[in-house]
């Protein structure tokens, strides 16, 4: 470790001499031999520097949406060669590379405060060791070495021996057991910032290899943070809290605020802004909620079942969104039919659909049909005889005046058989 801090030595001037500046703000509040005055110090650093870095988050955020417009080609890719892997893989870096994104984008604000980190741990590392470094001369030095932060110094170490620990007039069971705190908080942290990262704001419907690349970090940091905690000097995990404690804030932000499409939490935002906007009648919208229904229109029959259902809403309530991100009452509003649960919303009455019957149901529905089916042609059938035999006993006497029957027709008739077309005999009785 000491050998990487040294490869960021040119940094530790401009951060040294921002933790005096601190230092001498808060050495007037709460005393400048005090751990709370070098502790906030480190604090205030951590804030600066996370201020800084928000350009490059809402880079990061605007890099993660532009892997979310490609999902549905993704997901083509992953059809189109899921029994090969290679080339399913081959086919994503040739995606990425034509959209021009990047999908470890996401590492970016831990890249970009690295060199802080380290910077700091050798600032701290030289105060444990009595040496000046930086803006820290003699004076700050000792002030340094008197500061604790719950009776723990601010250069000890979980692996410090208890000589050493005596020299910075501490005693290693406060040490271990400030430092294992210190370190379990922040490993948890870091573990559920990337929990709710993986379970609110992921687009579950398309499995990509990034996705289960952030899921395996969700588990490798806080062990990583862990193992390598014990030989961070307290002062630097105060420095690795304090961030880990900004990151999660600022994500849970910007999952209610900005979700990513298709995910639990645009479901939830989309049903909060759908209240809101029944309430108020489609009036007093901030600008996000204006781009997020703006994006919505345009997608069109692209729209995701969490957007469809917000636009179908909108519909029942009388409202209509517009492509430029406003909300209106609509007389004629109709929801537009591109999902299975839509329906129009004009005033007029739903049309029911039929109840789904069972087997059995279906079973005996047949066999009564069969049943009466059977019972019509056997009725229709004794109307046919009834018909024919009646006929010829009311023809008889105009037949007979007209012309004599033949001998062979008078032995027919008397035999019993019908008039008409015969029906075939069955083989076996030929």
């Amino acid at each position: 470790m000491d050998t990487i801090a040294s490869l960021f030595s040119f940094i530790t001037t401009p951060v040294s001499w921002i933790i005096v500046q601190f230092h001498s703000l808060y050495g007037k509040i709460f005393g400048p031999d005090t751990g709370w005055a070098w502790g906030l110090s480190i604090v205030s650093l951590v804030i600066l520097i996370r201020i800084c870095l928000i350009p490059l988050f809402v880079k990061q955020i605007k890099a993660t949406r532009g892997m979310q417009t490609l999902q549905p080609e993704m997901k083509k890719i992953q059809e189109r060669y899921k029994n090969d892997k290679q080339r399913q893989s081959e086919e994503m870096m040739k995606l990425y590379k034509e959209t021009g994104t990047n999908p470890l984008s996401s590492c970016l604000p831990i890249l970009a405060q690295s060199p802080f980190f380290f910077a700091l741990y050798h600032v701290l590392n030289s105060i444990a060791t009595g040496k000046t470094i930086g803006a820290i001369n003699e004076q700050l030095l000792d002030s340094a070495r008197q500061a604790h932060i719950f009776g723990a110094p601010l250069a000890a170490k979980f692996t410090d021996s208890a000589a050493k620990l005596a020299d910075l007039d501490a005693t290693a069971t406060n040490v271990k057991i400030v430092t294992a705190i210190m370190i379990v908080l922040m490993s948890a942290s870091q573990f559920f910032t990337q929990r709710q990262l993986m379970t609110k704001n992921v687009d579950m419907s398309v499995k990509t290899p990034f996705m289960q690349q952030q899921k395996m970090l969700m588990y490798v940091f806080p062990v990583m943070f862990a193992v390598f905690g014990i030989n961070f000097p307290v002062g630097v995990l105060v420095y690795w809290l304090t961030t880990n404690l900004w990151t999660m804030g600022q994500q849970m932000y910007v999952i209610r605020q900005n979700p990513t499409p298709g995910s639990k939490a645009q479901a939830a935002f989309l049903e909060r802004l759908q209240t809101k906007l029944v309430k108020n009648g489609g009036e007093k919208l901030r600008r996000g909620e204006k781009n997020i229904i703006k994006a919505i229109v345009a997608k069109g029959r692209d729209r995701n079942d969490n957007e469809r259902k917000f636009i179908n809403g909108l519909s029942k309530a009388g409202l209509a969104a517009s492509a430029e991100g406003l909300v209106a009452k609509s007389e004629s509003s109709v929801a537009v039919l591109d999902g299975d649960d839509e329906s129009p919303s004009s005033g007029q009455p739903k049309r029911q659909q039929p109840k789904r019957q069972s087997k059995s149901q279906r079973q005996s529905a047949a066999a009564q049909q069969a049943a009466k089916s059977d019972e019509e042609a056997k009725t229709s059938l004794t109307k046919s005889d009834d018909a024919q035999d009646a006929k010829p006993k009311t023809s008889a006497k105009p037949a007979a005046a007209k012309q004599q029957p033949s001998a062979g027709a008078r032995s027919k008739a008397k035999s019993g058989q019908r008039k008409g077309p015969q029906r075939p005999k069955h083989p076996s009785k030929k």
